[in-house]
């Protein structure tokens, strides 16, 4: 008996010992196992991955060779123009910045044969914001170094490396500046509205006086949604531009009656008609600038008396691709030409004309290649200097 009382008593430890063990072990398998198990070394936070950066840009170059008679005769050189180094990377939730850099050759003011060497200074440098983003309708704002009204539009029917647009070339205003802008495109690809507000001189120089300019454009495609309609790539445009500049004797001087702080009208306005058919490519537009100036030396003797000029530019170019077809690649050859009648003064009727002609073959879909022809004649007084000058022209895009 006593050996069993012993054996009882052993077995009852034994039993309690099993049970204290097991009860956490069941405790456990009550809980949820999440799989796979955690690692706690990839646990931790990650850091962001930095925003993707696009890279693109354009490269111009030409050899030239100059006609005229006189001592500028067979003059010639080799020309890198320029080339524009462009990235874009998002700012965040619809907030995007562009930069372009200009890399391009200085030149001593009256001797354009000598050179300082390369520079850099931005073209564009802006930061745009997103604020429409519907369906239908889509609006962006932007800040900074930025296109101004027209230039960059007509810029999609006339190539800018064979020679600056029609009213860039006339100086009716630059192709960017430090300002804000909005832009709204109509649905269905109907157009769109962008509107500015900028300091004036232009992205080349910094602002000169209290002056804003404001400017509008309107560009509508009204027949954009008929494809079977050969119209559907027309482009109908009209634009505005208000400015003004400073006097020169804004801060008055010596012998002066006093400072005069009047702004100067610097007005513009313009039409447009454009089609960008595969096939044929053309833009004809008619344009008008009203620029004050000022006489006199600000004094008792010779007072300041405010005279008004008034200039017009019409301008007709196209490029023709007389063997495409849409069953086959594009082939690589085009035909150009441009006419501009630039009225310099109405009153004096001062005037010349601007000819370009010639043929780009395509070396590539981001390589071209021209041979043209480019031509300003003084036809009343003598507004600009005559030239006569041959060009090979070079663009790769990358």
């Amino acid at each position: 008996m006593r050996v069993s009382f012993f054996e009882d008593l052993l077995a009852a430890k034994l039993f309690a010992l099993a049970v204290a063990l097991t009860i956490p072990a069941l405790a456990s398998s009550q809980a949820p196992t999440t799989y796979p198990p955690k690692d706690t070394a990839s646990a931790q936070p990650k850091p962001a991955a930095a925003p993707a950066i696009d890279f693109s840009g354009i490269l111009f170059a030409n050899y030239q060779y100059r006609g005229d008679r006189g001592p500028a005769k067979s003059s010639n050189r080799f020309d890198v123009e320029r080339a524009y180094l462009t990235f874009r990377m998002p700012a965040g939730e619809k907030l995007a910045i562009r930069v372009t850099a200009d890399l391009f050759q200085q030149t001593t003011p009256g001797n354009d044969s000598y050179y300082r060497g390369w520079t850099f200074r931005a073209k564009y440098a802006y930061l745009q914001y997103n604020y429409l983003n519907g369906a239908d309708w889509r609006g962006h704002a932007r800040i900074g170094l930025l296109q101004t009204v027209f230039i960059e539009h007509d810029e999609q029917f006339w190539p800018r490396w064979i020679s600056q647009s029609p009213t860039e070339r006339a100086g009716y205003f630059s192709s960017a500046d430090a300002g804000i802008s909005t832009t709204v495109s109509f649905p269905r690809k109907l157009g769109e509205v962008y509107a500015t507000v900028t300091n004036g001189p232009g992205y080349t120089s910094r602002e000169t006086d209290r002056f804003k300019d404001f400017a509008a454009r309107v560009t509508v495609t009204p027949w954009s949604a008929q494809t079977a309609s050969l119209l559907r790539f027309v482009a109908l445009s009209a634009w505005g531009y208000k400015g003004a500049t400073a006097s020169k004797f804004v801060s008055g001087g010596t012998g002066q009656t006093g400072p005069l702080g009047y702004g100067l009208d610097r007005d513009r306005w313009g039409v447009h008609v454009g089609n960008l058919h595969p096939r044929v490519t053309f833009g004809v537009e008619y344009a008008s600038r009203r620029e004050e100036g000022e006489l006199g030396a600000n004094t008792a003797a010779l007072p300041v008396s405010v005279i008004d000029s008034t200039g017009t530019l019409f301008s007709a170019y196209g490029l023709v691709r007389p063997f495409a077809s849409k069953n086959t690649r594009p082939h690589p050859l085009s035909l150009l030409a441009r006419y501009d009648r630039v009225n310099v003064n109405t009153d004096s009727d001062a005037r010349y004309d601007v000819v370009i002609g010639g043929i780009i073959w395509d070396l590539s879909s981001k390589v071209s290649f021209s041979i043209d022809y480019q031509e300003n004649n003084p036809t009343h007084g003598l507004p600009i200097a005559p030239m006569k000058t041959w060009f090979a022209h070079f663009v790769a895009r990358y």
